[in-house]
């Protein structure tokens, strides 16, 4: 299979529980839940995505023809130390992330993880799985390790998922206009249900990628 990559670049986890840590991004073309063009966002199930996933001409982005070909450009986008961490997003990465590019990654000793609107069914062998629910979409992936909720949003109520089977649970502030008052929003809403963490967009406070 080949892959469509919008970009890769070497930066610290902005959000949720790795928070910090540095990470490789591996930014995949494309969204099913979106076509990443203004002209239609009015009409796409996800409305309020901040990311350019359109294409594959960021920074090390381009069509990789082979699971070893990407993994190999990857891995030589990490520093050295530590475990190498590897963040498969998009767009939605699940709709070209699969078992062999998994492998790939992990034969260079790569931890896995994938950030995902969860509407697509997680590959096997992913390490990290932390699903961002939409509005108006039904989750196919109901159980992993973090669900990262932005918030407040139309038809996605927290509520909707506190019982699903996630080791961490996080709010995390619309951005846009009304940011500060999503932020006051969401963590009064922590504050009256312990269940749910405040996840801030560190990466953009210190303007990080």
């Amino acid at each position: 299979m080949a892959y469509s990559i919008k970009e890769l670049y070497l930066t610290l986890q902005g959000e949720g529980v790795h928070a910090g840590r540095a990470a490789v991004f591996c930014r995949f073309s494309g969204c099913n839940l979106w076509s990443g063009r203004q002209f239609d966002r009015s009409t796409a199930v996800c409305q309020f995505c901040d990311t350019d996933f359109v294409g594959i001409d960021g920074e090390h982005g381009g069509r990789f023809e082979s699971a070893d070909d990407l993994a190999d450009l990857v891995a030589t986008l990490w520093v050295g130390g530590g475990q190498p961490f590897v963040v498969c997003t998009g767009g939605e990465p699940l709709l070209q992330l699969d078992t062999e590019l998994i492998a790939a990654f992990h034969r260079h000793g790569m931890g896995v993880a994938v950030e995902t609107n969860g509407t697509l069914p997680v590959p096997d062998g992913v390490d990290w799985v932390c699903v961002s629910p939409k509005g108006g979409t039904e989750l196919a992936v109901q159980a992993g390790d973090e669900l990262k909720l932005v918030f407040p949003q139309k038809n996605a109520p927290p509520d909707r998922y506190s019982s699903l089977k996630f080791g961490h649970f996080f709010l995390q502030p619309m951005d846009g206009p009304e940011l500060l008052q999503n932020q006051q929003l969401a963590a009064d809403y922590c504050l009256r249900h312990p269940q749910w963490r405040l996840s801030i967009q560190m990466h953009k406070l210190l303007g990080l990628r």
